[in-house]
């Protein structure tokens, strides 16, 4: 049994990372159509000083940014980590930032670390819930 779960565990994982990757090159094309596929309906999107309450919201929100600042751009995103919560959620962490156009590397004072919450149903796994914070906390 724990040879099945380790097997399920790794489609599972390949499945996320492959979710997530393909949110990564919808940002690289500026797409926001393909940006929000695998978001649930009811989905959120949490940045500092932003909730975005559901894939309609953040669609709009992504839209706007792809055709003003952050036309051109790409990010970059380094997995942290993925804990699954029963068999149909998982938390993915990661650092991640944006790369605007003519940059190759995000300064750390714009890395971000992110939480991904997302769930599985009818075998696929979809983006519930996206939160980021600065790495580096601002110094008062």
């Amino acid at each position: 049994m724990s040879v099945t779960r380790t097997a399920t565990r790794t489609e599972d994982e390949a499945a996320i990372k492959a979710v997530l990757n393909s949110t990564y090159q919808a940002w690289e094309a500026n797409d926001p159509d393909a940006f929000v596929t695998h978001y649930t309906e009811d989905a959120t999107a949490i940045l500092p000083g932003s909730l975005r309450a559901g894939r309609n919201v953040i669609r709009e929100s992504m839209a706007k940014g792809f055709e003003g600042p952050l036309k051109g751009s790409s990010t970059y995103n380094k997995q942290l980590g993925i804990r699954f919560l029963g068999d149909s959620a998982a938390i993915v962490t990661s650092e991640s930032g944006i790369l605007f156009p003519g940059e190759s590397e995000v300064p750390d004072t714009r890395k971000v670390n992110a939480t991904w919450v997302l769930e599985k149903n009818d075998g696929s796994w979809r983006i519930a819930a996206y939160h980021n914070s600065p790495v580096l906390a601002p110094m008062h």
